[in-house]
């Protein structure tokens, strides 16, 4: 495996444990006064075990084809992935309308670039505050007082990249 500057980096820094990913999420969900309710940790643990990005609709027929909580209810998987995106356990990748588990489950909601590619459709989570920081300060400056950012390159992974040029 390479070796990353920083461990956000790592396109399976999240996915390797999705148990212990959704114990870290237990856990803050307890130290903030948060219910991690059976649906809730059920879609979480579908997201951490997939290892790349989710659509909706996978994730719905996921549920309704397994033995979990919510599976005559999609409403309900809807609601869960709002919990989980309000409380910054997973992102949403607006270009491909998917959602991949956050590797910070511990942190507040907050804004990273992500990296796609489009042929193994992995994403990386870019833990990167200075791309964040200087977006901000640039919108900022042009006198916008930003809300949300959603950054998303897309592209070619090191592994998709080098098959292609074999």
């Amino acid at each position: 495996m390479a070796t990353h500057a920083h461990p956000c980096t790592d396109p399976h820094h999240h996915v390797d444990d999705a148990a212990g990913f959704i114990g870290a999420v237990e856990r803050a969900c307890g130290e903030r006064g948060l219910r991690l309710t059976p649906i809730r940790a059920y879609v979480l643990g579908l997201i951490a075990r997939a290892g790349r990005p989710l659509k909706a609709y996978d994730l719905l027929d996921q549920v309704r084809e397994g033995d979990g909580p919510g599976a005559a209810a999609p409403p309900t998987v809807y609601r869960a992935l709002d919990f989980l995106l309000a409380n910054g356990f997973i992102h949403k990748l607006q270009s491909v309308n998917a959602f991949v588990a956050c590797h910070h489950p511990s942190t507040a909601q907050h804004s990273v670039p992500f990296l796609i590619c489009d042929r193994c459709h992995s994403a990386v989570e870019l833990e990167d505050e200075a791309v964040v920081g200087a977006l901000d300060a640039r919108a900022r400056a042009l006198g916008f007082v930003p809300q949300a950012q959603t950054l998303e390159v897309h592209g070619l992974c090191a592994q998709c990249a080098d098959a292609a040029n074999a």
